[in-house]
């Protein structure tokens, strides 16, 4: 592989980069003092943001009676990500990570009780809650690299797959409480209440970030301002195929196969006529799911390219599924395998191409990683809205899933082909066996004798 930028190259995400002793336990980097401070902080938070997100979608359906206004929500709060989102990576590589998550939790605490006060007191217009989800958005541009970045500050890189994996279990596990307690709110006394209950969630991860202790954090020198570090970190990951194909994966699930306010909304109101309560319990089954497949990563270890595809054609497949389950329990059931290949995709993804990434780079690539994933969301969920409106959310379900599925199908072609790698079709015990086998040098021609 090529180097690039004066960066030192990392190895390959195909082969183990965490220690054996870093895979001994399930919740090892939780021994760290500074990450459990993080860790206990970020789980009242997720669960406020859980909270605010079934709210917030449900309160623009109300408002709107619109899919198509619920895709323009959550276009709006990923927007900022796509527009600005490289830049925010530049200006994680330049200032000291805990400072700066400390003013990006608080802004997203003022947005969230913003919008608590206005649907509190009957003034909340649609506008107000497109405003307060591009706010989000706005904070999210640094507060999403940060994070990912600090993680490693505090348990090093021996913990690094282990904690990134335990971070996706934190927010995963959130939803498992947060569209239940969100649900319960929205039909007893309103969405109001769950907007106040985010505002006030951000209270433990800003406490948290005080008590650590700088001392045992594993520092990374910030990068001092210069010109072209934009273009530095795009020809980094331009110049390592390890990194480039993970993102555009991501990519590609990010905008189509992961627009789930738009759908499971649209299910829950206009297939099985059901109500928030089957909103919430579509949401809850999938993060079930979610965590499972958090915690196998974590236990696994490893950030394997070969996982990375066949999760996400598993997922592209069950999501086509899905989309025509004929009956409520089954559509709610096949909830937890998408939720588990779901997971299985950003996880290793994420830990992939971390572990794949100098050091003094990494808030740049995480900032692109974040950018691609987190920002395809305004070009998808309008796209996907109306064609769930014109067609029908079984429609819009199914494009998702068979452009998810195509998509890690050719990429893994790509990629085998990259590492010397051919598909081999066979019979093994009676059962068809398909796997990727190392290519055989071709023979070199003879030379015909004079």
């Amino acid at each position: 592989m090529s180097t690039g930028s004066g960066a030192a190259s990392a190895p390959a995400p195909t082969t183990s980069t965490t220690p054996r002793a870093a895979r001994s336990s399930m919740f090892s980097s939780l021994r760290i003092r500074n990450y459990r401070l993080f860790f206990l902080g970020q789980v009242v938070s997720n669960t406020g943001t859980w909270m605010q997100r079934i709210a917030q979608d449900w309160l623009v359906l109300s408002l709107t009676g619109s899919s198509t206004a619920v895709g323009v929500t959550t276009a709006l709060q990923f927007l900022p990500m796509l527009l600005f989102g490289l830049y925010g990576g530049v200006l994680v590589d330049r200032l000291p990570k805990r400072p700066a998550l400390l003013v990006t939790q608080t802004s997203m605490a003022v947005t969230g009780l913003a919008l608590a006060a206005l649907t509190l007191t009957g003034h909340v217009q649609v506008w107000h809650v497109y405003l307060a989800a591009f706010a989000v958005g706005l904070a999210t541009v640094v507060d999403n690299p940060a994070r990912q970045s600090f993680v490693s500050e505090m348990v090093g890189p021996d913990q690094l797959q282990n904690a990134v994996s335990l971070n996706s279990a934190n927010f995963q596990s959130a939803r498992l409480v947060g569209p239940a307690v969100a649900g319960v709110l929205i039909t007893g006394v309103g969405t109001g209440w769950a907007f106040l209950f985010n505002g006030l969630s951000f209270v433990a991860p800003i406490a948290g970030l005080l008590l650590m202790r700088g001392r045992e954090l594993h520092v990374v020198e910030p990068t001092p301002r210069g010109k072209g570090q934009l273009r530095e970190g795009l020809r980094y990951v331009a110049g390592r195929p390890e990194l480039t194909w993970p993102i555009v994966l991501v990519g590609f699930i990010g905008t189509f196969g992961f627009n789930f306010p738009v759908w499971l909304s649209a299910y829950a109101d206009d297939v099985f006529h059901a109500g928030a309560g089957a909103y919430s319990l579509f949401n809850t089954l999938m993060a079930v799911g979610s965590v499972a497949g958090a915690l196998l990563a974590a236990r696994r270890g490893t950030a394997r390219l070969r996982i990375l595809i066949a999760a996400a054609v598993a997922f592209g497949t069950l999501e086509t599924v899905a989309a025509f389950a004929p009956s409520y329990w089954l559509f709610a059931l096949l909830m937890v395998p998408i939720g588990i290949f779901g997971l299985t995709v950003n996880v290793t993804a994420n830990t992939a191409v971390q572990m794949a990434t100098d050091p003094a780079m990494r808030g740049r690539v995480m900032a692109l990683f974040m950018m691609v994933f987190m920002g395809g969301a305004p070009l998808g969920a309008p796209v996907v809205g109306w064609i769930t409106d014109a067609y029908g959310p079984r429609a819009g379900f199914a494009v998702g899933g068979v452009v998810s599925a195509v998509a890690a199908a050719a990429i893994g072609l790509v990629l085998a082909r990259i590492g010397g790698l051919r598909l081999s079709v066979g019979w093994h015990h009676g059962h068809p066996h398909v796997r990727f086998v190392r290519r055989e040098p071709e023979p070199e021609p003879e030379l015909a004798e004079v």
